[in-house]
């Protein structure tokens, strides 16, 4: 019997980080302190980018939650399921690198501007990344 293993494996998962949901094009890695979600999802075939011989394409993005209320933005959008996977990754170290200074969401915003994501979707070929990234 084939089971489904988890996307990032549980050990190469920074402090605090866990697997929350997960699906074929889907899933959610969650932090209790800050309390935050980390999201990628692969975007719907009428969204595709045929010019780059692209079907779909993957959105990460953060939700931060507030005690009445939730924020959440767009981080990236990427061209393949394991650059989302490999950009989930190190955003979560980056948030926990710098989890003392973590206590809202513009902080969060300003440490994962820092991070470096492969095989993004270049620019002028996709929508801006408030057209790609769609709210959830």
């Amino acid at each position: 019997m084939v089971t489904k293993q988890d996307p990032i494996p549980p050990e190469a998962l920074p402090p605090g980080w866990g697997l929350a949901e997960f699906g074929d094009d889907r899933f959610v890695y969650r932090h209790s302190n800050p309390p935050i979600e980390l999201i990628a999802a692969s975007t719907d075939p009428s969204r595709s980018h045929p010019g780059l011989g692209l079907c779909r394409y993957w959105e990460l993005r953060y939700r931060y939650f507030l005690t009445d209320s939730t924020i959440s933005r767009p981080i990236a959008c990427v061209a393949t399921r394991q650059a989302a996977l490999d950009g989930l990754l190190e955003s979560m170290r980056a948030i926990h690198e710098a989890a003392s200074t973590v206590d809202d969401p513009v902080a969060v915003e300003a440490i994962l501007d820092t991070v470096t994501l492969s095989e993004l979707i270049p620019d002028g070929a996709s929508p801006s990344l408030s057209d790609c990234c769609s709210n959830n």
